[in-house]
């Protein structure tokens, strides 16, 4: 700003000025000089460090339509995507952290996000993101928060105000994620609605319709902001949607392309579905996760889920594209470069929830650009991203036949072992026969086979490993480029599959859960639990713990040697990246089912953690958002108590509860909360749990709520005597009497 003289002002005052200047300059350059060349030798960390200081408490700085290379960075000072970067390494280039000084780690605060997601059909998977002092989280309700590095004040909430009787969702209520960028934060819902929030003030500015919920359509991966749009995918492989990917406008919410991942007549796929029926209108292949980019290419990859039905492919002849594929496109038109198909004609529910990851790395003595994708068949799938080619050996090879599912002749084989084991131990059978005796409604169970991978089944009861639950479920995988390694979380899961032989009545498609079989499995969180290092180049597994619960967390790496990941008793764990080691261990409070995220502030190294339990793995609930730092002073809370969620019904327990008569009408809103996650809105079967239409015995409903059993939570500790007798009434009364 230009400087007014003083009208009595004489010649030599401004001279004076002149000198006095020239004189402090002189005394102060050294100084400077010797500022400068400290700075210089600190690093570019200077200057962001300077601008972190110059933000006053609780401001939120409007992030820019960030460039590709801004996306594309190792995050340091920010987290702007879901998976850290457009690469989906979850990789964290900062050391401050070591693996000598991890045990030091403490918490700094903790925040309650308001009570927002804590009842039993939620589920808490979402990474925050963190930019200029705020992290922005969602929980399982489709709530927003926005909250303020310092003191975790929370400065902004959105609330999204679902309806509570949406009845297509599948796997738990739950978001990922959010993105970030011009301005605005996005996230999609449950009830297929992305919206556009203003960064500032948490106000909706747009929405658009990404798929109606009535038809099946709902949202739940962390959306994509790239190139001035927002990528997202859509969920309801199990309510006979036709799935897609969709870009939008990021200003504007307009649609900028789509992709069909069931192609329909003229579309590069279609002739891998029936030409004389219609299955490909309802074939399936969601979109569970969000995707990479490799810009230089000009491409974005994303892996898809199963086809629909699940479990029965009789009306879908063929390998039904895309389900359970990996598939790249022209990231700025959608348009289709390359698929490679995991699974083909998949009946098992092996579909490719967690996102695929993108790195360099030397095969054969050639650096190539690498992708690799870890799928529920337990086998980590590893491409050249140019091309879809397998960098490790896969083999096509034959598989049992069923005339009647329309298998598919051969199935690509990784000839390499799986990272979790394919063996059935006489316990597993044993579990299974005593589930499917307790559960089955027909006079006698149905004869019980012990078969391997991609064995058909139909009426009889094939006992498969893994199960629908994986291998590697949503569970978000980490790579390390200083070891090579990737760092997976999953488990060993089995399951008994029948083929019921049911169809869907036309004009249901879209409103009740369309399986076309009936597994039987003892849920999420009670399987054995694999967590360590594998490596791509090689297909070998450099070090493996083995848990007796579920691996369901995500994984970060970082350059200070560590692997972060959750536990579901709610401890987050730190390990050495090298040899597994276990250095750290935090009780967070509540089941530690998301992905930590690793930032710089101030010249301080942070991991940002939101434990919030996980509904399928019937995990404790709560609403933590932890921030934790070498210079934390807080203590690890207590130990999370006693699990609850939307687990798979199992055995019932022989004895009654004692207890006075329900209210259906109040029962009603415990069901949709406890249990609708597993048995449905209706409770007439939802993500794989059992129809209750025959449930009419309140001395045998009565006990297995309270007491749980076989991957069924109890409910005795988190939900009162009244709640029990009054949800034990309407499954009798109003599901079964209905």
């Amino acid at each position: 700003m230009a400087r007014r003289e003083r009208p009595s002002r004489r010649r030599y005052d401004g001279f004076m000025d002149v000198g006095i200047w020239l004189l402090f300059f002189a005394l102060l350059a050294p100084v400077g000089f010797v500022g400068y060349v400290i700075g210089k030798s600190k690093g570019e960390e200077t200057g962001v460090e300077a601008a972190q200081e110059q933000r006053r408490p609780g401001e939120i700085r409007v992030a820019p339509a960030f460039s590709v290379d801004e996306l594309s960075e190792g995050p340091t000072s920010s987290w702007l995507t879901n998976g850290g970067s457009l690469s989906n390494q979850r990789f964290s280039p900062l050391d401050e952290i070591t693996t000598g000084n991890v045990a030091d780690l403490k918490g700094v605060w903790m925040t309650d996000l308001r009570g927002s997601g804590t009842a039993a059909k939620y589920s808490q998977e979402a990474q925050p993101i963190f930019y200029e002092g705020v992290l922005y989280v969602p929980t399982g309700q489709d709530d927003v928060f926005a909250v303020d590095i310092e003191d975790g004040r929370i400065l902004w909430e959105y609330k999204a105000n679902l309806d509570q009787k949406i009845a297509t969702v599948c796997c738990g209520w739950l978001s990922r994620g959010v993105a970030l960028g011009d301005g605005k934060v996005y996230i999609g819902q449950l009830d297929g609605v992305l919206v556009a929030l203003d960064q500032k003030t948490g106000k909706k500015v747009w929405e658009t319709v990404v798929g109606k919920h009535t038809e099946g359509y709902t949202i739940t991966a962390a959306p994509l902001y790239y190139d001035g749009m927002v990528v997202t995918g859509v969920s309801g492989g199990e309510f006979s949607i036709r799935g897609r990917v969709q870009a939008y406008d990021a200003k504007t919410g307009e649609q900028r392309w789509v992709f069909n991942t069931v192609p329909g007549p003229g579309e590069v796929g279609h002739d891998t579905w029936p030409q004389d029926n219609e299955s490909w209108t309802r074939g399936g292949a969601p979109m569970w996760q969000t995707p990479a980019v490799d810009p230089e290419l000009g491409l974005i990859y994303f892996s898809t889920g199963n086809a629909s039905p699940d479990l029965d492919g009789s009306d879908r002849a063929g390998d039904n594209l895309f389900a359970a594929s990996i598939v790249a496109l022209d990231a700025k038109t959608g348009r289709y470069r390359w698929h490679f198909q995991q699974v083909r004609h998949d009946i098992w529910d092996y579909d490719a929830p967690s996102p695929v990851v993108l790195f360099d790395a030397e095969f054969d003595g050639e650096e190539r650009k690498a992708l690799a994708q870890t799928s529920k068949t337990g086998w980590t799938y590893v491409l050249d991203r140019e091309t879809g080619e397998p960098l490790l050996p896969i083999e096509d090879e034959q598989v049992p036949q069923d005339e009647v599912q329309r298998t598919a002749a051969t199935q690509p084989v990784p000839q390499y072992p799986p990272f979790t084991p394919h063996e059935i131990s006489d316990e597993d059978l044993a579990e299974i026969r005593k589930l499917a005796r307790e559960t089955t409604t027909e006079a006698t169970p149905p004869p019980i086979r012990k078969g391997s991978i991609y064995t058909p089944f139909r009426q009889e009861m094939r006992v498969l490993s893994p199960g629908p639950q994986g291998g590697v479920n949503w569970q978000p995988t980490s790579y390390n480029p200083d070891t090579g390694h990737l760092y997976i979380c999953g488990m060993s899961s089995v399951a008994g599959y029948t083929r019921s032989g049911s169809k869907l009545p036309p004009g249901k498609q879209g409103e009740v859960a369309d399986f076309g079989s009936v597994f039987t499995t003892t849920g999420f969180g009670a399987q054995t639990g694999y967590f360590g290092a594998w490596d791509p180049a090689s297909g070998e597994v450099v070090w493996r713990k083995r848990w007796p619960e579920s691996c369901y967390s995500g994984t970060v790496t970082t350059a200070g040697g560590l692997v972060f990941v959750g536990r579901n008793g709610g401890e987050l764990e730190a390990y050495a990246a090298e040899d597994g080691e276990l250095l750290w261990s935090f009780q967070t409070g509540a089941g530690a089912n998301t992905t930590p995220t690793v930032f710089e502030w101030q010249g301080t190294q942070y991991v940002a953690f939101a434990s919030g339990g996980n509904s399928l793995a019937a995990t404790p609930h709560g609403d933590n958002l932890w921030l934790f730092s070498l210079d934390g002073t807080i203590d690890p809370a207590e130990e999370a108590g006693a699990g609850e969620g939307a687990g798979h019904a199992g055995e019932s327990p022989e004895e009654p509860t004692d207890s006075g008569k329900g209210d259906p009408e109040a029962g009603e809103q415990v069901f949709l909360d406890s249990c609708a996650g597993c048995h449905g809105v209706n409770g007439l079967g939802g993500n794989g749990g059992p129809t209750l239409a025959d449930a009419s015995n309140l001395e045998r409903v009565l006990p297995q709520v309270t007491n749980g059993g076989g991957g069924m939570p109890a409910f005795k500790d988190t939900l009162s005597s009244q709640q029990i007798n009054d949800v034990s009434a309407f499954v009798t009364e109003t599901v079964a009497g209905g």
